[in-house]
């Protein structure tokens, strides 16, 4: 279900394991309530997603969703 009002496009990043993912999601400023963006239904489960996949390490399936950023160790 879509929330009526101003939609705005933020990036979020998501921690999973030893990756962090940058996803661009939207957000909704409804009407009835302006103090504060929120998420739908369906932005809420894909971020849920993302950070089950990159928490099992699925690098290739968190790569269709955002910019990947992985934890290397030092050489030191």
């Amino acid at each position: 279900m879509r929330i009526p009002g101003n939609r705005l496009k933020r990036t979020r990043l998501i921690q999973g394991g030893r990756f962090v993912v940058a996803v661009e999601v939207e957000m909704v400023v409804p009407p009835d309530d302006p103090s504060e963006p929120c998420y739908e239904s369906e932005t809420v489960q894909l971020l849920r997603e993302v950070a089950e996949h990159a928490a099992r390490g699925d690098r290739q399936w968190i790569q269709e969703y955002g910019t990947v950023y992985e934890l290397v160790n030092s050489t030191r």
